[in-house]
């Protein structure tokens, strides 16, 4: 029996019968893939999202990880992202099958938002990571501002489906964010971005090695081509307990996101919009998946950053 863990159960149940054939073959799969890698599975872990993920030993005794994804089209983004990283900034693949997604990593230590330090320093390390990360070479065509358009619609339509959990507000400056994001989309300035850049989705490298000169590297990218400021916003809609408990949330989010432009020299105003956006949009997606307690402190940091909507951008 197969232990998976309830949000990635639930993933894999909304992608319909592949999905749930994917939970019903999991068992045949690891076994089929340690006989492949040679390798023997070990315990699982559990705060993966969207994979079930253990540890496994190889057959020279040498641990690794193996993670098995759900069988969602995005795969193949992540895994020409860390293909291409070649452990620049990101995990080192040590092999991989697209047509079972599987992959082969190595062995990480604890995540950043695990180590007690203060979001400063988790901002300085983030920064560091992304600068290495936002080399992988991006694919010749370059997409249009999919991403910026998705997340509006996103909005639009949980907003009204989930009975307007938030202030009319609220929504209307993220939308807002999300047009000013859309008309300033330059192919000339994308990057491969990770996606979800968050310190849970960077973990801390076992040994001192090239690529890991931060001494962290990320796990889990989504891989797609957009302007940096959009990983940097990632980071910025982050922080909900620190700005929730703050006598003055829009200048300590202010000054976020001053320390992630300095940090990387992309555009605050452009860093700003994007966290905004975010922070509206996680929020209405956790919501829509049941995860209440997670989506509240989102919707309530956006309604505080909201009231200040003159002030509070940078200029």
């Amino acid at each position: 029996m197969i232990d998976v863990p309830p949000v990635v159960r639930a993933k894999a149940r909304r992608l319909g019968r592949r999905g749930q054939q994917w939970l019903a073959d999991l068992p045949t799969l690891v076994a089929e893939v340690e006989q492949r890698w040679s390798v023997t599975a070990g315990e699982p872990l559990d705060r993966a999202t969207s994979a079930y993920v253990l540890r496994v030993r190889t057959g020279d005794g040498r641990a690794a990880v193996l993670k098995l994804a759900v069988p969602d089209p995005d795969f193949l983004s992540a895994l020409r992202t860390l293909r291409l990283a070649e452990g620049r900034g990101y995990v080192g693949l040590l092999a991989h099958d697209a047509e079972c997604h599987a992959l082969l990593l190595e062995p990480l230590g604890p995540p950043l938002d695990q180590l007690g330090l203060p979001p400063h320093q988790q901002i300085d390390i983030l920064c560091a990571i992304l600068r290495r990360a936002w080399h992988v070479p991006p694919p010749e065509a370059i997409p249009g501002p999919d991403k910026v358009r998705s997340l509006a619609a996103m909005i639009e339509r949980l907003w009204e489906s989930l009975g307007r959990p938030c202030s009319e507000r609220a929504v209307d400056r993220a939308l807002e964010c999300a047009a000013l994001r859309a008309a300033a989309f330059d192919p000339a300035r994308c990057v491969v971005v990770h996606g979800d850049p968050h310190p849970g989705n960077a973990l801390r490298a076992t040994a001192p090695r090239p690529g890991a000169e931060t001494g962290f590297v990320f796990v889990d990218p989504d891989g797609f081509t957009d302007e940096p400021a959009y990983d940097l916003g990632v980071v910025l809609r982050g922080w909900c307990p620190e700005l929730l408990a703050a006598d003055d949330a829009v200048g300590l989010a202010r000054s976020y996101c001053a320390l992630l432009a300095e940090r990387t020299g992309v555009d605050a105003r452009a860093i700003w919009e994007w966290g905004f956006l975010e922070r509206v949009s996680t929020g209405l997606y956790l919501l829509d998946h049941g995860a209440e307690a997670l989506a509240r402190p989102y919707l309530e940091t956006a309604e505080l950053l909201a009231k200040a909507t003159a002030s509070a951008a940078p200029e």
